[in-house]
């Protein structure tokens, strides 16, 4: 890596370190959250403890996809932490339900998985707003057959590393399916569990495996699940014995 970018690194942590020992107004936090650069708008993410509008809390969402990793992953954070309490969460409920379902569905299939893991702990809140449920699932339903599709159809040949980057995200979504899976329409959950019997990444079938921990009655899931039960793979097998 050339000498500049090492020198943006220090110029960042230096103006981090310079931030940190200057304390600032609720009003403050948000306009660096709004029009800061990378240091400013991670620590207001980061010092930000409370929601006045959902006008600040759309200032928040909107760093959640498309700014610098360290930028995302404060923001994800917080947002995790914001959305568990009533009062702030309410804000993030008023928005737009198209974006808002998006800005999350895209910070779960993020290159970064704290990021993912702290939307997945966030999406958890929200379950019981029927609004954002449905758009979210119908998002989530539609990306993960288009996964599936992807890798299945993929030359290994050509790009081990494309595949993965597929596989990374597919893995994922299975994670929110399996947050929301009682609250996908059957038959759209059983078309995407048949339809992982085709992938052969065991990091997939071991989410498959994840997902069908819970109790089914069709004899075709059940007919999937006593495969993986006896999976070649350990990490597949030994969910069921958890």
């Amino acid at each position: 890596m050339n000498n500049s970018y090492y020198e943006t690194i220090d110029k960042n942590f230096n103006e981090a370190l310079r931030l940190m020992e200057k304390s600032f107004s609720y009003q403050e936090l948000i306009i660096m959250l709004k029009d800061g650069n990378i240091p400013q708008k991670q620590l207001a993410a980061l010092s930000l403890n409370e929601l006045k509008s959902s006008e600040d809390a759309e200032i928040l969402l909107n760093n959640l996809v498309g700014q610098d990793g360290k930028i995302r992953e404060a923001v994800s954070l917080k947002i995790r932490e914001l959305t568990a309490i009533p009062n702030y969460k309410k804000y993030f409920l008023s928005l737009e339900k198209e974006i808002l379902t998006q800005y999350f569905l895209d910070a779960i299939i993020d290159i970064n998985g704290n990021i993912c893991r702290n939307i997945l702990d966030t999406i958890i809140y929200f379950k019981h707003n029927e609004d954002f449920v449905n758009l979210f699932i119908s998002k989530l339903i539609k990306l993960t057959n288009s996964l599936i599709n992807k890798i299945n159809d993929f030359d290994y040949k050509t790009g081990k590393y494309i595949v993965n980057k597929e596989v990374f995200k597919l893995y994922w979504c299975l994670e929110a399916i399996n947050v929301y899976y009682d609250k996908i329409p059957s038959q759209e959950l059983k078309n995407i569990l048949l339809l992982l019997k085709t992938v052969e990444e065991y990091t997939i079938r071991e989410k498959a495996a994840q997902i069908l921990t819970h109790d089914y009655t069709d004899t075709e899931i059940l007919a999937f699940k006593d495969e993986l039960i006896n999976d070649e793979n350990y990490y597949v097998r030994r969910i069921f014995k958890s």
